[in-house]
């Protein structure tokens, strides 16, 4: 089969990324995007975990009511992809498949991977940066330039990541301010060295792993954004706030569904957003970060 249009969704086998994959499913017919056959690649960290969400998706009462996927008829296939972003080599291996697979480029992609790690140390800090930013990172500047002009790349942060008064003026003022990516990798660089000396709380820093990682997130799309945006890419790059969803990640804490969670990931992906670009956004709206 000719696919028109070629999606990614990372860390999809399971919660909010394997949402994102059925509602592009679900929504692609009738999004502007739609111009022929579509395929999502779900990628996921394990294999078996990757086929089994796939089989899920072929069984979903949903997406069979309405015809959704190409084996009853419709326009999305769904095919499973190894991809662990902590591991640098799985990225840049991904993107030159998909280089390789599509040469004419690719229309979407959600980076919704990432971990949350219970405790605080510095064992907890780097494997969280390690993943949520750095890997979010180089599988932003490794899958972007694959994306055609028109095509939309999110990243999935989190309002814990919300530059609020956990962090000092100081270190609020220094993200608001960054304007390129080395300006976020610097904080974070400095967020970890205060780790390591036990001094991130006077300096400014929240004594948590994960709201530091989104933050970075944040401000690191929001400036690669600008960078899009200057060079005349026409490519459309946010980053969004899924809401407290009820999966693992939040010990099933969470007051939202994942389709409920999904919702901004995916019209980020394919609704209309007026050429919005490297904004922060939550419940389909940009907020502030």
């Amino acid at each position: 089969m000719s696919f028109k249009r070629v999606a990614a969704v990372t860390g999809a086998n399971k919660g909010i990324g394997l949402a994102i994959v059925r509602n592009l499913a679900l929504e692609y017919p009738s999004s502007a995007f739609n111009n022929g056959p579509l395929l999502i690649y779900l990628t996921a960290r394990d294999q078996g975990r990757g086929e089994e969400a796939i089989k899920t998706l072929q069984n979903d009462f949903q997406l069979k009511k309405v015809k959704a996927l190409a084996a009853d008829g419709g326009l999305a296939t769904i095919k499973y992809h190894g991809l662990d972003i902590s591991e640098p080599k799985s990225i840049t291996d991904f993107a030159a498949f998909l280089k390789k697979e599509h040469p004419d480029g690719i229309d979407m992609v959600v980076n919704n991977a990432g971990i949350a790690m219970t405790g605080f140390d510095v064992n907890v800090v780097t494997q969280t940066l390690q993943c949520n930013y750095y890997g979010t990172l180089l599988a932003t500047t490794s899958l972007l330039p694959l994306i055609r002009r028109g095509g939309r790349l999110v990243n999935v942060s989190s309002m814990s990541g919300h530059l609020s008064s956990k962090y000092s003026k100081e270190l609020q003022a220094a993200f608001n301010s960054s304007q390129v990516v080395s300006d976020v990798t610097s904080l974070i660089e400095q967020f970890t060295h205060a780790v390591e000396l036990g001094q991130e709380k006077e300096k400014g820093w929240p004594s948590a792993a994960y709201a530091v990682s989104k933050s970075g997130v944040t401000g690191m799309t929001r400036a690669i954004a600008l960078e899009e945006r200057r060079s005349g890419g026409g490519r459309l790059v946010n980053s969004c706030c899924p809401g407290y969803v009820d999966t693992d990640m939040t010990k099933h804490r969470g007051s939202k569904t994942v389709d409920e969670g999904a919702k901004t990931p995916v019209m980020l992906a394919l609704g209309e957003i007026n050429g919005v670009v490297g904004e922060f956004w939550q419940n389909e709206k940009v907020v502030e970060w």
